[in-house]
């Protein structure tokens, strides 16, 4: 990289230093202030710009090392998170978000042990918990039930509905997701039924076959099948005639199932629907 990008890139010399020059103001403030050109960087200097991204340009340089798929810059963007610990009570920290979007994309152990660390540190408050606690959800990341019941209290449904992603048992978490189901934002309301019926709670039978016959997607199906007795079974049969495209994952989860009523239904669908074994 030629020596003027390198310093474009990085924003660290004082160009006008010791050499008697007097700078204007405007063009100083210029030289600082001008965002980084991700797209230039290499893999080693995207990595080290990372923790001390500025808010103009933490978006973009995070993005990039998603995009490129850059493991290494895990531990970067976990420090740039960490910078801003404490921060965002009040407001999402654009650095933050930033941040916790990258680790989220690149998806991979250290990304989720990062995240994991972040929430559990507490480093992510505020508005920008949403972000943190969806991230957790999209990771897998096995949070401690007492984070976990924290968030599902909290006061942002787009929080409460994350948490609900993050469940992984434990009776107190279980009893919040019960109280759940009576919020007042469907969408939380949904992801505290999906999370029951992971857990094997029959309590959210209702709320889950009523999304079974208004909204049916994988994870209802999944979600139904985990709490199944004779008569989700045919509902779930029921389901793969009425919407022939999910027909695959329910002749999956009947099958894997191996109760003789789950075989039966299964066996009916392949036969209704001309669908060989």
């Amino acid at each position: 990289m030629a020596s003027g990008s390198h310093d474009s890139a990085f924003g660290q010399l004082d160009l006008f230093a010791g050499a008697g020059i007097d700078a204007p103001r405007a063009q100083t403030e210029s030289l600082e202030w001008a965002p980084i050109d991700a797209a230039r960087l290499s893999d080693g200097e995207l990595i080290a710009v990372l923790p001390l991204a500025r808010q103009n340009e933490a978006p973009a340089l995070a993005r990039e090392a998603a995009r490129r798929g850059l493991a290494d810059a895990v531990p970067a963007l976990e420090a740039l998170c960490r910078r801003f610990s404490g921060f965002g009570r009040d407001r999402e920290v654009t650095e933050q978000i930033a941040a916790l979007t990258a680790l989220a994309a690149l998806g991979d152990e250290a990304a989720r042990l990062s995240v994991t660390r972040l929430i559990v540190s507490g480093a992510v408050s505020g508005p920008g918990l949403r972000v943190g606690m969806a991230a957790a959800a999209g990771l897998g990341c096995r949070l401690p039930s007492e984070r976990v019941l924290a968030a599902l209290r909290d006061d942002d449904p787009r929080v409460r509905e994350a948490a609900c992603r993050c469940a992984n048992g434990g009776a107190e978490v279980a009893a919040a997701l019960l109280e759940l189901l009576a919020d007042l934002h469907i969408n939380v309301t949904r992801a505290a039924a999906l999370a029951l019926g992971r857990l094997g709670r029959r309590e959210a039978s209702a709320v889950l076959i009523g999304l079974l016959m208004t909204a049916p997607t994988p994870e209802v199906i999944e979600a139904v099948a985990a709490i199944a007795g004779e008569d989700e079974w045919v509902r779930l049969g029921q389901t793969a005639l009425r919407v022939p495209e999910l027909a695959g994952v329910v002749l999956e989860v009947l099958e894997e199932s191996e109760a003789p009523r789950a075989l039966a239904v299964a066996e009916g669908v392949r036969r209704r629907l001309g669908m060989g074994k």
